[in-house]
């Protein structure tokens, strides 16, 4: 949660071939919790569309319902997942999104792009422009929370550890099939740990205003009227 205790509210976005609709259990588990969810469902979604155009769908989405001071959660599942980054890291996202989760991501690209032709396909394929594009400045996202949860058993993200980032968390969890990931209530409660997480900023902060309380009584305790006697 925040510093003020408000959750921020929390976006959902689907991966290939899917719609909001998905999220049928993570979206009511986090409800319950304290949690407002938005979801979106994009269009197409069967990997025709680059996933920079579906990204500016993301962006535009955003804009419309949010006020432009809201800062927000995105929690983004496999395609979902490298749409988000890429309005994360080139749409302006990274100035208000504060916890940023990828769910079984091709952040490294999948074998499995090369099974359909479609322009989104190929930008999820390891050696795809757009996926070198994001890794090449990824530190951006240590700016933000940054998690990615995978599983070792994935057979749509291929190799598994695709999925792996060089910076932020990794959270990997012994779920068997790709569509489990947002459905496994083990998953459903890394999403909820990783939103509740404190703000990389805040945790940075912490520790400077403590070692500045120690200080201020140490200068305090001696005045020079003690010093003098």
């Amino acid at each position: 949660m925040n510093s003020s205790d408000k959750p921020n509210p929390v976006l959902l976005v689907h991966g290939i071939n899917d719609t909001a609709a998905v999220f049928h259990k993570m979206a009511p588990y986090l409800t319950q919790r304290g949690w407002t969810v938005y979801d979106i469902s994009l269009l197409p979604n069967t990997g025709e569309a680059g996933l920079d155009s579906l990204a500016v769908q993301v962006a535009d989405y955003i804009a419309k319902t949010f006020a432009p001071e809201q800062p927000l959660d995105l929690v983004g599942f496999s395609m979902g997942g490298i749409v988000s980054r890429y309005y994360v890291q080139r749409l302006g996202g990274i100035k208000r999104v504060q916890r940023f989760i990828t769910i079984s991501a091709p952040n490294n690209g999948t074998w499995a792009g090369y099974f359909h032709n479609g322009e989104g396909c190929c930008q999820m394929r390891p050696d795809s422009g757009l996926l070198y594009d994001l890794n090449r400045d990824v530190e951006m996202l240590e700016q933000l929370n940054f998690t990615s949860i995978w599983t070792p058993y994935d057979l749509i993200i291929l190799p598994p550890k695709s999925s792996q980032m060089p910076v932020g968390k990794d959270v990997q969890l012994p779920i068997l099939f790709h569509p489990w990931m947002i459905t496994d209530i083990r998953a459903i409660k890394a999403v909820a740990k990783a939103l509740s997480e404190p703000l990389k900023s805040d945790r940075e902060a912490s520790p400077k205003e403590n070692r500045q309380l120690q200080r201020t009584p140490e200068r305090q305790k001696s005045p020079q009227h003690e010093r003098n006697i």
